[in-house]
């Protein structure tokens, strides 16, 4: 049978839970809720665990806070025996506008603290990612403050609409590989 490892990108906290860089972690409870699977507090993050026609599938939400998102991401990839290839890394994107959804094979870490942990901790900058875009609508000296703030109404009336999309590019990514959901998904 096939594993995958989904990974939502996001800080834990009370505090943290309806910002911006939260997207990853909003993604997962969208999946799990789905799929009728509950998160389970395991080392290193929170774990969620189901299949789809034949493959495993293992959502984490690493409990390393974004910037130290990396060593979640190796030691689950390692204890799960994951090939990298299964990897998809679900993470919020300034650079894209808000709503649309960018699926890559490999890259940079486009300023990202969570995918620099990663590439850091995997030595590679070849893995699935999947980026949601959260706009930039902030001024460059308050970008930290801009991800770290809540949705506004109009936002998470829109986010909700849209998770579906992520959602149903995962499961692509998982059924038919990585090219097809870029083909699909990417607008």
């Amino acid at each position: 049978m096939s594993k995958y490892l989904i990974v939502g990108i996001g800080n834990v906290g009370i505090k943290y839970l309806k910002t911006r860089h939260n997207l990853g972690f909003e993604a997962l409870d969208q999946i799990s809720n789905f799929y009728e699977s509950t998160f389970k507090k395991e080392k290193l993050g929170e774990i969620s665990k189901f299949s789809i026609k034949g493959r495993s599938v293992v959502l984490l939400k690493p409990n390393t806070y974004v910037n130290l998102s990396g060593k979640s991401v190796r030691y689950w990839l390692n204890k799960e025996k994951i090939n990298m290839d299964n990897l998809i890394i679900i993470c919020d994107d300034i650079n894209i506008p808000f709503g649309k959804i960018r699926i890559r094979s490999k890259g940079s870490d486009g300023g990202h603290n969570g995918l620099k942990s990663i590439t850091e901790q995997l030595k590679t900058t070849n893995y699935n990612r999947l980026r949601f875009g959260i706009g930039s609508n902030f001024k460059k000296i308050n970008q930290s403050d801009y991800v770290l703030s809540e949705w506004t109404d109009s936002e998470n009336s829109k986010l909700l609409k849209l998770m579906p999309d992520v959602k149903d590019a995962v499961c692509s990514f998982i059924l038919s590989g990585v090219n097809f959901a870029m083909n699909k998904y990417n607008s």
